[in-house]
């Protein structure tokens, strides 16, 4: 592994032309503690220095206001850019969650129906060519919207993980709990026919622009490489960054940690959807006892889980926990590290957004000493203290 330069000197914001909001005021966590914003910045500094994480950006949410807003780090090791609030950063799977948010718009619009078999909308795959391999098998047309959103339609990961690369229902669609990005990227095929438009339009129309998601894009937007943050390996070497030119509900995505924790804010308030609508995604679909999220079609199980009662929702995963449910979406890649949890309830929630490979290895200990949740599944994440 190269040196990691040191921190000191990037971990402090800079006044420059470019730079973002930031939001310090006293956090108070789930468990009652009163944290200074100095408290804050040692501890996220602290953190990132240990384990050389590149950038991190950081939001808390109490009783539904913003309370921390500020990044930490670079956003390139080579220039020595800091990151701010408004540098832009891969969703990654966030944007499962934020298509979700659509796809129960689009419900409550009458326009989907969850339980309805998606072949009823789509008509005949046989002639589609990215999806025709699913009519060999007859359980294709068992396969709905509830079962795509929730991870139990049967199928891998991505089909190039299935042999021979094909695309294969590998189980009794709704039997149980595979996460699949493959899933949700046939759900957006799906969404696209019954609608006649695409997914880039209706996440901006839908989703991101009502939500005052200014800086958020299914696609490359030329305006984010003002303020870009490059992507990281677990060595600390500076790889880039991936300038999508077509949406995928599974993850494409740019974002910044603003735009996130608006997100966040709605889903809390259950802004844009119905009382029903919001009811259902916080609503367990699916028991987990999977002995890990990854890889997806291992069918070991645990019991590891069940004090938190490990669940899928509609596009989130669920805990049970003292502060009532707590929704929570993972988002990664080799450079990327996302992580994000709420519980309606109290109004709360917390993000930690990180270019780096390495940003994960702070997850288990500053969501338990920023926002005091000590309730995510990080051994099923495969992330330990």
């Amino acid at each position: 592994m190269r040196p990691f330069r040191h921190l000191s000197a990037t971990l402090t914001l800079l006044s420059t032309p470019l730079m973002a909001q930031v939001i310090q005021q006293p956090v108070t966590t789930l468990d009652g503690r009163t944290l200074s914003p100095a408290a804050v910045e040692q501890a996220v500094t602290a953190a990132m220095t240990r384990e050389q994480v590149t950038g991190l950006a950081l939001a808390i949410i109490d009783r539904g206001e913003v309370v921390y807003l500020r990044a930490f780090g670079e956003t390139n090791s080579t220039t020595h850019a800091p990151l701010t609030t408004g540098s832009t950063m891969y969703a990654a799977s966030f944007t499962k969650a934020m298509f979700a948010h659509l796809a129960m718009q689009l419900v409550d619009d009458g326009v989907l129906d969850l339980d309805r078999p998606v072949v009823q909308y789509t008509g005949r795959l046989d002639t589609v060519k990215k999806w025709a391999e699913l009519t060999a098998d007859p359980r294709h047309a068992k396969i709905t919207a509830r079962m795509l959103l929730t991870h139990t339609s049967g199928f891998s990961n991505f089909r190039f993980l299935n042999p021979g690369e094909k695309l294969l229902i590998n189980f009794e669609p709704g039997a149980r709990y595979a996460y699949s990005g493959e899933g949700m990227n046939f759900l957006q095929y799906v969404i696209e026919r019954i609608t006649g438009t695409s997914l880039t339009l209706l996440m901006r129309d839908r989703v991101f622009l009502p939500l005052g998601m200014t800086r958020t894009s299914m696609v490359w937007d030329s305006t984010f490489a003002n303020d870009l943050a490059m992507g990281h390996d677990t060595a600390g070497a500076l790889v880039g960054h991936n300038h999508r030119s077509a949406p995928r509900a599974a993850g494409s995505a740019d974002t910044d940690i603003r735009d996130v924790a608006r997100f966040m804010q709605a889903v809390l308030r259950g802004d844009r959807l119905s009382a029903a609508s919001r009811l259902t995604m916080f609503s367990p679909q699916i028991r987990i006892r999977s002995i890990h999220q990854f890889p997806t079609l291992d069918t070991r199980t645990t019991t590891r889980d069940d004090g938190i009662a490990l669940s899928y929702g509609i596009g989130w995963g669920l805990v049970q926990t003292p502060h009532g449910i707590g929704f929570f979406k993972e988002g990664h890649d080799d450079i990327t590290r996302n992580h994000m949890i709420g519980f309606p309830d109290r109004q709360s929630a917390m993000i930690l957004m990180s270019n780096s490979g390495r940003g994960d290895r702070v997850f288990v200990e500053l969501f338990a000493t920023l926002l005091g949740n000590r309730y995510s599944p990080w051994a099923w994440n495969r992330l330990v203290p």
